[in-house]
Formats: structure tokens, C-alpha cells, sequence
């Protein structure tokens, strides 16, 4: 089973995270998700998140406000996934412009209120480290 190297986001702006929801066509759709996409040829995992920000959720970011989080290997029953996730400070300016570019739901959740939403399994281990991180702050 070939792996797809998967880049994440996890979008702060003070306690409130970017999600968004999958379309119920894609694989774990309706579940809620942290913005990103596959990492193409050639491109950084910062790289991928700043073009896959601003094609879904139409966030502008830049690479000098992102830092590596997190690697979490996963395997479902129908695909090998490797999600590198990477904790990005967006400027409140910039959050104000996100929504969702390819017609999907998208939130600004405080952190406290992530577990009332339905995530992949793959995603508990960023979950748990969000809430670490800004329980700590």
C-alpha cells in the first residue's frame, strides 16, 4: 500500500482553530477535518500548506508563521497516510478572510469545544496536542 504524505494545518488564531468539514464524496467524508492536502513532487510540507490553504479555505499565510508540530503515521483499512502537521499563527487580518473556497462547511472552534466535532481517527494524537499546547499557554 503506497503511503500519501499528507501536509496539515493546524490554523490558530488566539485559542479558536480553523476546521473544516470533508465533502461526503471523499474518503472519510462528512467527518471534520484540519485544512491541507496531499504534499506534491518537488514542494516543502510549508510549501504545500501555504497553495492548499489558499485553494480550500482561501486562508493567505506564510511560511515564516508556520512550525513543525507534529508526524503521525496512519493506516486505514483502504489507504497508508503520513499527516505532518505544522502549527501555523495566522494574523487575525488573514483569518477574517477564510471560508470555504471548494463550497465546504468551515469554523473558527475554540480549542476547548474540538471534541464536539467528529474527526478522522487518524487526527486524535493533534487534537490531544492542540489542547495540550494552549492549555499550557
Amino acid at each position: 500500500m503506497k503511503q500519501v504524505h499528507v501536509a496539515v494545518a493546524v490554523a490558530v488564531v488566539n485559542e479558536d482553530i480553523l476546521i473544516a468539514r470533508r465533502p461526503d464524496d471523499k474518503h472519510q467524508g462528512g467527518l471534520w477535518e484540519f485544512p491541507g492536502g496531499k504534499v506534491e513532487p518537488g514542494e516543502t510540507t510549508a510549501e504545500a500548506l501555504v497553495r492548499e490553504l489558499d485553494e480550500e479555505v482561501a486562508l493567505p499565510v506564510a511560511t515564516e508563521h508556520m512550525s513543525p508540530l507534529m508526524e503521525i503515521p496512519f493506516n486505514y483499512p483502504d489507504k497508508s497516510v503520513l499527516l505532518e502537521v505544522l502549527w501555523v499563527d495566522v494574523p487575525m487580518n488573514n483569518a477574517l478572510l477564510a471560508h470555504g473556497a471548494e463550497g465546504q462547511e468551515v469554523r473558527w472552534v475554540h480549542y476547548s469545544k474540538l471534541a464536539d466535532f467528529q474527526f478522522p481517527e487518524a487526527n486524535g494524537p493533534i487534537l490531544d496536542a492542540v489542547t495540550a499546547r494552549l492549555q499550557d499557554s
